[in-house]
């Protein structure tokens, strides 16, 4: 599809709400792994496009992002200016998305993990683990296992923990010390523990002050307790915040914010597009 020709959006210094959200579960099918459900990407450029900031705060790398993440944006409309960006890799990468692409990368140096380990940990999985999972090459930062799209679930979670009890003697090999091992329901991932979601959280204000906006409210939403993390750190700051969690079967922790989820009972992506529709309703 044709690049949108429509004037750039005009800054909206207090828009009524910026939009925080995770990628795998709510926006991005963990089964899939792509936006599988097109009224999200209609809503998303609809609300960046009357200045809604949007912003992904996620454990993907920039890769992902570009590649499946703004193709439907772009399709729906997203013109350029759009207040949209990508914190990938839980904080260690970041940039402007747009309808050609993302624009410049910015890489945390001093957050990325050594080369070596990085190479010890592909040999392992090509070893040992490869029926079940993959090395996800495009990480710039982290260290990233991801299950196979054509292994069951179940079948994937059975091995992680094999694999992730694997990984200190590495780190003690090459002498790693403050990090994190990380596992989802889809992934194990290997990082630097300053990264999070807070610290996208804060890239993202970072972001915006650059631009001069101020959200007058947050939503965020995620499909873990460790994207509560975004929300938190928001609260803990001044802002009006709600999280909406995507997967609450997990147990919903106690909060000083306020914490939704679906009141039809969707969960992922089903759930992402349920309230993104109903806040780009709000707009009128």
């Amino acid at each position: 599809m044709t690049v949108s020709t429509a004037p750039s959006p005009a800054v909206v210094a207090e828009p009524a709400f910026g939009l925080l959200l995770d990628v795998d579960g709510p926006i991005a099918s963990p089964v899939s792994r792509t936006v599988a459900i097109t009224s999200i990407g209609r809503d998303l450029a609809a609300m960046a496009n009357r200045g809604i900031p949007v912003i992904f705060n996620t454990g993907r790398s920039d890769d992902f992002i570009a590649r499946e993440v703004v193709p439907p944006l772009r399709e729906a409309g997203l013109r350029a200016g759009a207040p949209v960006f990508t914190i990938s890799e839980k904080g260690a990468v970041w940039a402007e998305v747009t309808p050609e692409g993302l624009g410049e990368i910015h890489i945390d140096a001093e957050l990325r993990l050594p080369g070596a380990l990085a190479d010890d940990v592909r040999a392992l999985v090509a070893e040992r683990f490869s029926g079940h999972m993959f090395f996800d090459e495009t990480k710039r930062a982290m260290i990233s296992l991801e299950q196979r799209t054509d292994v069951a679930n179940e079948d994937y979670l059975a091995v992680q923990p094999e694999f992730d009890a694997a990984v200190p003697a590495l780190l003690e090999k090459h002498q790693v010390r403050d990090v994190r091992i990380d596992p989802t329901i889809i992934s194990t991932d290997i990082e630097h523990e300053r990264l999070g979601k807070d610290l996208g959280a804060a890239r993202a204000l970072e972001l915006l002050r650059e631009r001069g906006i101020t959200p007058q409210a947050w939503y965020t939403m995620g499909d873990s307790r460790t994207d509560y993390a975004m929300a938190s750190w928001l609260h803990e700051r001044g802002h009006q915040v709600s999280h909406v969690d995507v997967r609450p079967a997990d147990g919903i922790p106690e909060t000083a914010h306020p914490v939704l989820t679906s009141d039809t009972g969707a969960i992922h992506d089903d759930a992402g597009a349920e309230f993104l529709s109903r806040w780009a309703r709000s707009l009128g």
